[in-house]
């Protein structure tokens, strides 16, 4: 690392950091899913497979953001700053999370599943507004980031779900149509954040931009289209092959979105350097 006018990439916040935005956001993403499933009467061992495993994602995401604290003993202090705060605003929403899928697993309601979705949408906002607040990344601090976070949380929440009900043997070719059309619409507002920190980020974050944009096309987006359409557009049958396609055109439309997001704040957070236009000159008033 040097340290001078030209930007750097930072160290603050490594994989640790990233890991908490990977699993939180598609954790979130998941349960918002399960809570949807649930409102359109899907089995309960479907939603609640898909609620069960992105209440665990968020909890590891939130493990691993603990263990990059300095003095994990300290990460108490996280809830006092609500007002300012939109980390704080995020472990005030995660019990919510865990609080409203215990209830909506004992009552079956429906309106406990909106409000679980509402939840799980209010997740994947902080975490977009954590990154918006970093005013020192101009790749993490434009307005349109926010809504890419919370575009790809859910394109991977119903990636897994998608996959989830592929093991289950509950997948339907209009569901793999659907996680299709989402890696499409996610694509569509990678590229609107691309061309918006075009003018204001360094040389070294655009190269790694457009290396997670290709990367986004290629594992994210081009493949589970590929692999959901045939079924959707021809009913090439319903039986282990089908749902093996559609298993894949989910995992890879979550890992995709991984893939992006890793990059994006490991790979892309070049800081905005700094100047000193008057310098001191010893023995001179």
């Amino acid at each position: 690392m040097s340290f001078g006018p030209n930007p750097w990439l930072q160290t603050q916040w490594d994989a640790r950091a990233a890991t908490n935005f990977m699993a939180g956001g598609a954790g979130s993403g998941l349960v918002f899913a399960g809570a949807v499933l649930q409102m359109a009467g899907a089995p309960s061992a479907l939603w609640g497979a898909c609620v069960l495993l992105g209440l665990a994602l968020v909890g590891a995401g939130l493990t691993a953001v603990w263990f990059e604290i300095g003095r994990p003993l300290r990460a108490v202090n996280v809830i006092f700053n609500p007002g300012t705060s939109w980390m704080t605003r995020e472990s005030m929403v995660a019990p919510l999370l865990f609080a409203g899928a215990m209830t909506l697993w004992l009552s079956r309601s429906v309106f406990i599943a909106a409000v679980l979705a509402l939840c799980a949408l209010a997740f994947m906002f902080a975490q977009g507004r954590i990154l918006r607040a970093a005013r020192g990344v101009p790749a993490w601090c434009d307005a349109s980031v926010p809504a890419w976070m919370v575009a790809t949380a859910l394109v991977e929440g119903a990636g897994l779900a998608l996959a989830i009900a592929a093991l289950l043997g509950q997948a339907a070719h209009w569901a793999g149509l659907i996680v299709a059309g989402m890696t499409v619409a996610r694509a569509l507002v990678w590229v609107a954040y691309r061309r918006r920190v075009d003018g204001s980020t360094s040389a070294g974050a655009r190269r790694a931009l457009d290396a997670i944009g290709l990367r986004l096309v290629l594992v994210g987006t081009l493949p589970p289209v590929l692999l959901a359409l045939p079924g959707a557009l021809f009913d090439t049958g319903s039986g282990v092959t089908m749902h093996a396609a559609l298993f894949a055109s989910g995992a890879l439309a979550w890992l995709g979105g991984w893939i992006a997001k890793y990059g994006l704040v490991c790979r892309a957070s070049y800081n905005r350097g700094f100047s000193l236009p008057h310098l001191p000159a010893r023995g001179r008033r």
